[in-house]
Formats: C-alpha cells, structure tokens, sequence
C-alpha cells in the first residue's frame, strides 16, 4: 500500500516598518504595497505596472460613473476609490462586468491591511490629484533622490546550503505531500539595509523537497493572512496547466491545493506565478524540487543547496535603511543586488559551505532570477562531473571550469576535494562579485604539496 509523506513547513514571519514622514499617506501606500502594482504619482518609488496608473482614477471614476457600464453603489469619485479598497473583487466585476477582469490580482484584504485613517489617508489623496495632470505620473517622485536613511535591521532568510533532505531510499512511488507558505517578512538584505521579502516557508530559496520518479506530489499553497499580496505556485516538475498555478492563485488566509505525478527525472524550479511574476520572484519567491531517478543518485559525502537571484531597489546598492523595489529597474533588468540565496554575503561569514579533503560533494544550483543567466564557477576548483540543464538521464559532461544556468534553470554539479583552503563561488560575470553575489567552500585537511604547491601573497586572490 502507498504511504503518504509530508514535507515543508513554515516560520512565524515578520512585518516591514513603514516610513515616518510626508504625512499618514505615504505610510499607508506603503503598507497596502499599493506601489507594488500601481504608479502613483508623488510617491516614491511608486511606478508599478500590473494595475492602471491611479494619477488617472479620479478621470477613470468620472468616465464610469457617468457612462452606464459601472453596476457599482458609488455616485462620487470619492466613493468610487473607496469602494476600490474596501471591497476590490467586487469593485472589478462592477467596472467591468462584461469581463475580461483578473480577479482576485487586487488584494481582497485590504481593508484588513489599513485601517479607517489610512484607508481615507488614500482616499483623499487619490480624490486631490489634479484632474489629467498626471497621465504618465512623469512626476513621480520615485525619480528624485531618497534621503538617507538610518542602518535597519531585520530577519535572517537566508536558508542554509545544508537545510536539504537526505537521499531517497530504495522504495515504491508514493504520495508526498509538499507544504508551501507564502509568508512576507522584512529580511536582512545587507549590513544596515532591509527589504521586504516575499518567501516560501520563510526563508529563501524556498525549501529543497526531494521526491522519486513515478511519485504523486500533493501540494498545498498557504498564504498567510498578514500577506499583503496573492501568491501561488508554478512548478516547472509538473506536466499541467502553468505547473499547478492555475490551480494555486492564494488569496490571503486561504489555501489551495492540486496533484500532480513526478514522470520526468531531473532538478527543476518552482517560482511563485502570481502577476507581476517577474517582482514575484525577485523578492524571494523561488526554490529547487529533485525527482530523483529511480535507482536514485550516486552517493556522495555531502550535498548543498544553492540559488542566485538579483533585487531591484530603490536605492544604490550598500544603501542603508529599508529599501522598496524599483519597478523600472527590474524591467530594465538593472539590479542593485545580485546574491546567493537571498541576500548579500549570506554563503560567507554567515553560512559558508563547509567540507573536508577526500570528500566528494555535490552542489544543486538554480537561478531564481528573475532575468540574469548565471555562469556557475568555483575558483580554484574543477567539476568532475556536470549534470548539465539539469539532466539526470543524459551523460553528464566532464572535467567543466564553468556551466551556464539560465533563470528558470538549474544544475548539478559534483566533484572530489584534493586540497584544503577557502574556494569562492561565483558567477563568473565577475562584475556581480561586486553586488553581493559570492560564496565560500571552506575545505579542511592535511595538504596535498603534490597537487599545489606555494606561499599565499598577502593581499592576493579574488
């Protein structure tokens, strides 16, 4: 008889601080994330492009009301943008009720979210806008300078490279049950610098699950009801409508679940697939799922688990205090942070990879992205054997230097330790180097003169 398996589970999340100034109002965009979707003019960094540019609703709310399309209860363009907040899904049909509307894209939780002052804060704000002075919010303040900001801590959610389970025993496909739970928290980007993470279970990457070809995955979506936004998930593993996003768009509070079965071995991305997928997935919201083969893989001394991605702020990289996403820098593809598992040194000082001479390790790699191919290297060190694109049933390539892994891609990479001493891994776009992107394979043991040979220079190396 089958078993069934349960895997993933959740930390208790944390809240990002909002800003302190230029009144109620900022605050309260901030903490309705209203910047994540919207361009807003006067707002900074507020230049999102999922929903319309709300310099336009009190035009938008005029045209509607007077136009007979609109099946809503406002009469005023006041109320016609409260009624946007308190109650979104019902505000879509009633401006659009022939369709097409995305329902469920606008938060329904909102009103939960902000209270009554920040709510009308918004309201006000919106109704005072200039009748079509702001068509394209060319006056955003998202354009001028940030003022400094003072050093800001926040949650650890960098997920260690040895938080994987250990390899599958010999046995029957089964049912494995894989929890995933949308949890956004204000995270340690950088020394002085935060940023509002979106993760899966709290941590990124998400959590590494392992599962057997021919076994039926059960998941279920969590979205916690302090999220702001909706997620879900889609798993590149999954032979089905959007890798099982179609069935997994989360509102806040709420669940959702699907099944699928695991009949292509290999190590795939998951990514969470909710619009703007792309901001989705920069702020955190991706992870690596291994079907293994069924006779399993080659063992090994140790394994890690390790995902790059990049982070658009507003801010210059090293910046200090809290930073939001730039919007026009992730759609120019110009991040300020390129890292290893979510945030800047985090693979370093922090959780470096640790391992001894004469051991044989194996590192699954993937690339969150949203948009940088990677050029995986490790100095010093040569891969014995690539699994490249992820493939464990082709021939891996031999005796590589360096293996490209596209966003949305990953590998598998394994070879022995000769010599002891502290081994960098990089993209070999060095440049990144420079963003953040690094981390340390620290090898203990006797030497191996035969091998390599020398006196370090002070000050040398990478």
């Amino acid at each position: 008889m089958k078993g069934v398996l349960v895997v993933g589970s959740a930390p208790i999340s944390g809240q990002s601080a909002a800003d302190p100034h230029q009144a109620a109002v900022f605050a309260a965009f901030e903490k309705g994330a209203c910047a994540t979707c919207h361009t807003i003019p006067g707002i900074p960094n507020a230049k999102g492009v999922v929903g319309p540019n709300l310099g336009d609703i009190v035009f938008s709310a005029q045209d509607y009301l007077g136009s007979g399309e609109y099946t809503g209860s406002a009469k005023t363009a006041e109320e016609y943008i409260h009624e946007s907040i308190i109650q979104p899904e019902a505000f879509l049909a009633a401006t659009c009720p022939t369709g097409p509307c995305t329902a469920g894209v606008m938060p329904a939780t909102l009103s939960q979210t902000l209270n009554t002052d920040e709510i009308d804060s918004i309201v006000q704000y919106l109704n005072g806008l200039p009748l079509g002075a702001y068509p394209d919010a060319s006056d955003s303040a998202s354009s001028q300078p940030v003022a400094t900001q003072a050093p800001a801590t926040g949650a650890d959610i960098v997920r260690s490279p040895i938080d994987l389970p250990a390899p599958l025993e010999i046995r029957e496909p089964t049912t494995v049950v894989i929890n995933l739970e949308a949890i956004e928290v204000e995270g340690q980007l950088s020394d002085g610098t935060t940023y509002t993470y979106w993760t899966f279970n709290g941590a990124v990457p998400g959590p590494f699950f392992r599962v057997r070809l021919g076994d039926t995955i059960e998941v279920h979506m969590k979205n916690t009801t302090g999220s702001v936004m909706n997620h879900s998930v889609d798993f590149h593993a999954v032979t089905g409508p959007g890798g099982g996003a179609a069935m997994t768009q989360t509102k806040p509070g709420e669940e959702t679940m699907f099944t699928a079965k695991a009949i292509n071995p290999g190590l795939f991305v998951y990514h969470c697939a909710t619009p703007m997928v792309a901001n989705h997935i920069t702020n955190g919201m991706y992870g690596l799922i291994l079907v293994e083969p069924e006779g399993g893989l080659t063992p090994v001394d140790r394994e890690f688990y390790v995902m790059q991605g990049e982070i658009y702020t507003a801010g210059k990289f090293g910046e200090q205090g809290h930073q939001a996403t730039d919007m026009d820098k992730l759609l120019s593809e110009n991040p300020e942070y390129v890292v290893f598992n979510g945030a800047v040194g985090s693979l370093t000082a922090q959780k470096p990879l640790n391992a001894n001479v004469g051991e044989t390790v194996r590192i699954f790699f993937g690339v969150g992205g949203p948009n940088y191919t990677s050029s995986f290297h490790v100095i010093g060190e040569i891969f014995d054997r690539v699994f490249d694109q992820a493939s464990l049933t082709a021939p891996p390539l031999t005796d590589v230097q360096t293996t490209l892994v596209p966003p949305g891609g990953a590998t598998m990479v394994e070879f022995k330790l000769e010599v002891p001493g502290r081994y960098i891994l990089v993209d070999h776009a060095l440049s990144r180097l420079q963003r953040g992107l690094a981390g340390f394979l620290i090898v203990e043991g006797p030497e191996a003169p035969e091998i390599f040979n020398g006196t370090p220079m002070p000050g040398s190396g990478h």
